[in-house]
């Protein structure tokens, strides 16, 4: 009859097998997912390049503001804030999420985000807008200086 020790080194050498190959696992999938962020930063990069032989856009060149940016489509890539750009350039859901905090004046969480967006407040709807907001924040649209609470930054009451 095996010893208790031996059956506890036995399963021991299992788990540890197995979060070897888990590891191996997630190293593979998270270089499949490095790839595509690059690939998307890359193609986004490239979209917003004018065409040859155009001139280059005035943001950010001569320090003036353009009259109007194209206004960003549902889908499109949330760009990194810098200073001259308006709430236009993101598309409107992400516009809606920043003239809400805008409008509020105070840090909001998630649910409240959602209930003030007219969405009902369940867990899928305060999902969607946990990953728009934590987007706009990673881009600088947004401060969450306290974990799930979001606030625009003081100075850009407007979006911009």
């Amino acid at each position: 009859m095996p010893s208790v020790m031996g059956l506890l080194e036995e399963r021991e050498r299992v788990a540890r097998q197995r979060v070897e190959a888990l590891q191996a696992e997630l190293q593979e999938a998270e270089a499949v997912w490095e790839r595509f962020v690059i690939a998307r930063q890359t193609v986004a990069e490239v979209l917003a390049e004018p065409p040859a032989g155009e001139e280059a856009s005035p943001t950010g060149v001569t320090g003036e503001r353009p009259a109007r940016v194209a206004s960003a489509v549902p889908g499109s890539v949330v760009s990194a804030w810098r200073e001259g750009l308006d709430t236009d350039v993101l598309a409107p859901d992400y516009q809606r999420l920043v003239e809400v905090l805008a409008g509020s004046g105070e840090e909001m969480d998630c649910r409240q985000l959602a209930a003030a967006l007219g969405l009902e407040v369940v867990p899928a709807k305060v999902e969607g807008v946990r990953s728009k907001v934590k987007r706009l924040a990673a881009r600088g649209w947004l401060l969450e200086e306290r974990p799930g609470m979001f606030s625009v930054p003081a100075g850009r009451a407007g979006g911009s």
